[in-house]
C-alpha cells in the first residue's frame, strides 16, 4: 500500500540549493571572526576599498608594463593611426576556405562573417596559405600571402586584393664626393718654386771659399 502523500505547508519546504551562510566579521572575539575581522593589523589591505585597485597596480612601484621595453612609433590616443606594428590582420587559411566553400563560390568579407570565419568586417583580412584548395574559388580580401595566391590561381581561382601590397623602400647610402684634383695653374706655380729652390746657392759653401 503506497504511503499517502504529506500535505505540503510552510514548516516542510526545503531550498532546492543548500544556502551558504554569510560570513559576519567583527561580532564579537567569540564569533572567530573578531577584534581585526580576518584583515591583520594595519598596512595597505586593511583599509576599505584597498581590494578594488586597477589592474597591473603594483604597490606605488613602477609598473612591469613601464619597465619593459617600448616599440616605437606614436602611442598616444591622440596620434591615431599609428605605425604599420600596430595594425591588426585577420588570418584566414585555405583549408577553411576549402572546407566552408563550394566550388564556384564567391569569397567575400561578409561571406566569411557568413559562415563564421570571422566576426566582423572591420579588420582587415589576409589569406595565409596553409592548407590544400581543391575548389575554384573567387577570393577577395585585404591581402594575400605569395602561397595563397599561387595555390588559389593553380586551382583555376582568382585573388582580388583590395590593398596594393606597399613595397618597403630600402636606404641607399650617399657615395662620398671624390677627392678634387689639383688645378694646372697650381701645378705649375707648385713646380716654379721648387725650381727657385734649387737655384739658390747656400751661403755656408761660399763662406768656407773665402777663407
Amino acid at each position: 500500500m503506497a504511503a499517502p502523500e504529506e500535505e505540503l505547508n510552510l514548516s516542510i519546504l526545503k531550498p532546492a540549493q543548500k544556502r551558504k551562510v554569510r560570513k559576519r566579521v567583527g561580532r564579537g572575539l567569540g564569533s572567530g571572526k573578531g577584534r581585526y575581522s580576518g584583515r591583520g593589523i594595519k598596512g595597505q589591505k586593511s583599509r576599505s576599498g584597498s581590494h578594488n585597485m586597477r589592474p597591473g597596480f603594483e604597490g606605488g612601484q613602477m609598473p612591469i608594463y613601464m619597465r619593459l621595453g617600448k616599440q616605437r612609433g606614436p602611442y598616444s590616443k591622440d596620434a591615431m593611426p599609428v605605425g604599420p606594428h600596430r595594425t591588426h590582420t585577420v588570418g584566414v587559411n585555405l583549408r577553411d576556405l576549402d572546407r566552408v566553400f563550394d566550388d564556384g563560390a564567391e569569397v567575400s568579407l561578409e561571406a566569411l562573417v557568413e559562415k563564421g570565419l570571422l566576426k566582423n568586417t572591420r579588420t582587415d583580412v589576409k589569406i595565409l596559405g596553409d592548407g590544400e584548395l581543391k575548389k575554384k574559388l573567387e577570393i577577395t580580401a585585404h591581402a594575400f600571402s605569395a602561397s595563397a595566391r599561387e595555390k588559389i590561381e593553380s586551382a583555376g581561382g582568382t585573388a582580388t586584393a583590395l590593398r596594393e601590397p606597399v613595397e618597403k623602400k630600402r636606404k641607399t647610402r650617399r657615395a662620398k664626393p671624390a677627392a678634387e684634383e689639383p688645378r694646372a695653374d697650381e701645378e705649375t706655380t707648385a713646380s716654379a718654386e721648387a725650381t727657385e729652390e734649387e737655384a739658390e746657392p747656400s751661403a755656408e759653401p761660399e763662406e768656407e771659399s773665402a777663407e
